[in-house]
């Protein structure tokens, strides 16, 4: 009796860290994703059109295809997506676990392992790129303008996020899409409960000296800085 009482004393000591854990990670999101920085840049009279595009639990930073500062056609080819438009404009960015993002294309095919995995640094990542010729501004997506000095900055963050070979190209994992105008590539990096798709994003924005977040892994707590 005296053995079972310890093992229920243990789980039960378990359980209550479980819970103590995730409220207090509860509480650091939601409290510190509502501490901005950049918050006083301005955007009148800057030259560079951008979107933060949110589905409503992921975001990815949209940048238009060629500027003078980067044709992203040459390292994201269009060939290397279903559809191979090349009439388009705009080209969206997005970080993320490679198991989750290759494997897990609804949310009906999320597995336990999966999930896991992600959740406690235990895979690899990829940038899911995904070509646009137009956004439409609303709640989930929002337009912001940037300079030129400030786009090189952004340039450089997406272009350090890719994994490359020994040529320094970006590496398509082929056989992989969620439609006809997108891709995935090897990326950087490791998805865990503390960097998210949406810390790469708030990073992202960060890198570009625009508002953003202090710190979050939810996108609410980068489009509460754009109302």
């Amino acid at each position: 009796m005296k053995l079972v009482k310890r093992i229920f004393k243990t789980i039960a000591k378990l359980v209550l860290g479980i819970i103590g854990f995730l409220l207090l990670y509860a509480i650091l999101v939601f409290f510190i994703s509502k501490i901005s920085v950049n918050s006083e840049v301005s955007q009148e009279g800057k030259e560079i059109e951008l979107f933060i595009l949110s589905n409503g639990v992921h975001t990815d930073i949209v940048v238009p295809v060629k500027t003078e500062i980067k044709d992203w056609s040459e390292e994201i080819l269009f060939q290397q997506t279903k559809s191979k438009d090349s009439l388009v404009n705009y080209i969206a960015f997005g970080w993320g676990d490679k198991g989750f993002y290759l494997n897990t294309p609804t949310w009906a095919d999320l597995k336990t392992s999966t999930a896991l995995k992600a959740a406690f640094n235990l895979s690899t990542s990829a940038m899911h790129t995904t070509f646009y010729k137009s956004l439409k501004e609303d709640e989930t997506c929002k337009k912001i303008r940037i300079s030129i000095e400030e786009y090189q900055k952004l340039v450089i963050f997406i272009s350090e996020s890719f994994q490359r070979d020994a040529n320094n190209n970006v590496q398509w994992i082929s056989g992989h899409s969620y439609g006809k105008n997108d891709a995935f590539y090897e990326a950087k990096g490791s998805y865990n409960l503390f960097y998210t798709c949406n810390t790469w994003t708030n990073n992202a924005l960060k890198s570009g000296n625009q508002k953003a977040s202090l710190w979050t892994v939810y996108d609410k707590g980068i489009l509460c800085h754009y109302q």
